[in-house]
Parts: structure tokens; C-alpha cells; sequence
């Protein structure tokens, strides 16, 4: 047994623990810079649903969502962008910026059943936002101007399926 306890003395445990110290603080640097990347600069998300037909497949786009513009304020009507719903904020929805604070903004009230509009002015610090397939969307139109803090991301650009790759138009008509 003596033996035994002599091997186990002669193993180097403090450069052992050393070079695992090390390795384990990699790791969580690594951990730190890609939270850092993901949650305020670029991340990407799954964009799924009806609302945004045709930019948007229906059974899921995976897309670029770019963090630093609402930041720095450059969000502008016709961006597409991520957001807490207003309505369930364990929800990301995403739509298209139709206007800004002090836009005047016209609209149908229900696009379906007839042709009645309505025109709202965008309060400060709102945005109003659509989906671009007006039939199937739940939008400014039920819950009113979104305050901009709401916005997460601005999306630019449709990752996967790859078929679809590419820059996300923000002139699309709708």
C-alpha cells in the first residue's frame, strides 16, 4: 500500500489543478463574450407565423437580428424589427415599423370586411408597427403605438432556409 501512496505523492496535483483552473476560466470568458455578442450586438432568432407573409416564411425563417441600431436610435418605418409583444411579454414578435413618434398613420380597421380607415397620430417614443400580411396579424391595429423600448433587434437579414438567404428588404411593399 506504501507503494501506492508514493505514486499518488509523485503526481504534479497543484499544476494539474492549475492547468484545469485555467481551462475553466477559458470557458467562462468564452461564455461572457458570446452572451455579450448575443444579447447586445447580433443574435439570431426564429421568425414564425402568418403575420409576416411574404417576407417571412410561415413555418419559420431563421434570421439576423442586429441589437446596436435601436440603440443608437436608427430604426426608421419599413425596418423589420424583433419585439416583446405588447400583449404577452414572454413573446418575441416580429414586424414592420410603419411609423415613428409625430407620424401621422392610416390604416384599415378591418381589412377583411371592409374598406373603413382610420388615421392615428404616433405619440413620443412609440413606434407603430404592422405585419405585412394585414389579414393575418395581430399588430398596432388591436394594440396601438408600441413604445420603442419594446424594440429588441432590428432584423437585416434571413439566415435560414437557405434558399431565402440574403438582406431583408425594408422598401417591401405591403
Amino acid at each position: 500500500m506504501s507503494g501506492f501512496f508514493r505514486r499518488l505523492g509523485a503526481i504534479p496535483w497543484r499544476s494539474i489543478a492549475g492547468e484545469a483552473f485555467h481551462r475553466a476560466f477559458l470557458v467562462a470568458q468564452a461564455f461572457c463574450a458570446i452572451h455579450v455578442v448575443d444579447h447586445h450586438l447580433c443574435s439570431l432568432a426564429i421568425v414564425r407565423g402568418p403575420s409576416m407573409l411574404p417576407a417571412m416564411n410561415l413555418a419559420g425563417d431563421v434570421v439576423a437580428v442586429d441589437r446596436v441600431s435601436v440603440r443608437l436610435g436608427r430604426v426608421e418605418p419599413g425596418d423589420v424589427v424583433l419585439m416583446i409583444s405588447p400583449e404577452d411579454p414572454r413573446k418575441a414578435v416580429a414586424k414592420r415599423v410603419v411609423g415613428m413618434g409625430g407620424d401621422s398613420v392610416t390604416y384599415l380597421v378591418d381589412p377583411g370586411n371592409s374598406d373603413a380607415t382610420k388615421t392615428v397620430v404616433v405619440p413620443q417614443d412609440h413606434v407603430w408597427v404592422q405585419g405585412d400580411n394585414i389579414y393575418a396579424s395581430r399588430d398596432s391595429r388591436q394594440f396601438g403605438a408600441v413604445p420603442y423600448g419594446l424594440i429588441t433587434g432590428k432584423i437585416f437579414c434571413r439566415v435560414w432556409p437557405l434558399e431565402g438567404f440574403g438582406l431583408i428588404d425594408s422598401n417591401q411593399s405591403r
